[in-house]
């Protein structure tokens, strides 16, 4: 553990150095990008963030490499080098969209480019859980795809959510710390001599990294991730789960205190859900009328909680309650009975609801005139 959060503390300490010198370099040369009807921000502002996060990462990476207990993950392994490859890319391609607003296939085929470099160095997806039963994919090609797949998608799910000051950092903080706890709870207890895990040290570095950045991004933000940062910690999150879900095979999951086969592949979902929510309806809404599901809009769940009467940073910490209930009640699957997690995330959820919802009723139970 005490690894691990040193390597956090690396990340965060390198991150907020290397936003604040992004976002210096970013306000002197006047890289900013138009403000558009849907931007919740009235003032221009750097959208450079990304690559302060990038910094703390990449420093973070290098030095567990060569730090006692976590540098056993990079023994003959490629699989954090390709993810650190597959980073670099989509950062400049995040760059480059948040300087130049490059076309929306530009992007796609940027985020495939990365995607398919984290799958090809050695993070695939070789086991689909399933119940009773996991499926083990043979095929090299499939598993390239559906792992290219699922780290493109997740990251256009963070990259929609990322619309308030604070709120894509601040869930990937909560999302990140359940998956890290999770995955550290597991090899902690895992009869192996060798504990270290890839999956857990990114989680570390990655939550470390947005701890680092969000000081400078609370609202009112100095400096936005942008793209680059929105997709990077998606890949990062991405091939931790794809990390995870592949243990499967080993027994490990299944002999840490019988843990189910399923919670590796729930877990990240559960931590990713209200991104992933919000990219479905985002897809189904454009889609709908005609339009790219890649065009923008102002329809998102964030845009959603300010028209409703709420504030930036209420609608901000609202979200960040939902990413709680989702992310840890994803974790309580791990450790206590499933039918009492069950009870206890349905009744959180419902509660939570009506707090959502209640500006609306509020609103449309007062009569003109009274």
């Amino acid at each position: 553990m005490i690894m691990y959060l040193l390597m956090a503390l690396t990340a965060a300490v390198v991150s907020y150095a290397g936003t604040w010198g992004a976002r210096v370099a970013g306000n002197k040369l006047r890289l900013y990008r138009p403000i558009r009807s849907r931007d919740m921000h009235s003032a221009l502002i750097s959208k450079l963030g990304g690559l302060g996060i990038f910094a703390g990462f990449f420093v973070a990476l290098v030095v567990a490499s060569n730090s006692f207990f976590v540098k056993d993950i990079f023994r003959h392994n490629d699989a954090p080098w390709g993810i650190l490859a597959g980073a670099v890319v989509i950062v400049a391609v995040g760059v480059a969209d948040d300087i130049l607003d490059i076309r929306w296939w530009i992007k796609l085929l940027g985020q495939g480019a990365a995607a398919l470099i984290v799958a090809l160095w050695g993070v695939r997806m070789s086991v689909v859980p399933f119940i009773p039963e996991p499926i083990f994919l043979e095929s090299e090609i499939l598993q390239i795809v559906l792992t290219a797949g699922l780290i493109v998608t997740t990251m256009n799910a963070v990259n929609f959510i990322d619309g308030l000051d604070g709120l894509a950092a601040g869930v990937a903080i909560i999302g990140g710390g359940a998956f890290f706890l999770t995955a550290y709870w597991v090899h902690r207890n895992n009869p192996s001599t060798d504990n270290s895990d890839l999956a857990t040290l990114l989680m570390a570095i990655l939550v470390g990294s947005c701890i680092g950045f969000l000081p400078h991004n609370w609202f009112p933000a100095k400096i936005f991730m942008g793209d680059s940062g929105a997709m990077l910690i998606g890949l990062l999150m991405a091939s931790a789960g794809v990390v995870a879900t592949g243990q499967i095979g080993s027994g490990l999951y299944d002999r840490a205190n019988g843990i189910p086969t399923i919670v590796p592949i729930l877990l990240p979902f559960a931590v990713l859900s209200l991104p992933l929510l919000d990219l479905g309806m985002a897809v189904v809404r454009r889609t709908a009328r005609g339009q790219s599901p890649w065009s923008a809009d102002r329809g998102h769940l964030h845009h959603k909680l300010v028209d409703l009467g709420y504030s930036h940073r209420a609608a901000v910490v609202m979200l960040y309650v939902w990413t709680c209930i989702l992310a840890f009640g994803g974790v309580a699957f791990a450790v206590f009975p499933w039918q009492i997690v069950l009870i206890v995330v349905i009744a959180a959820a419902l509660i939570m609801a009506a707090v959502t919802a209640w500006p609306y009723f509020t609103r449309n139970s007062t009569r003109p005139g009274e």
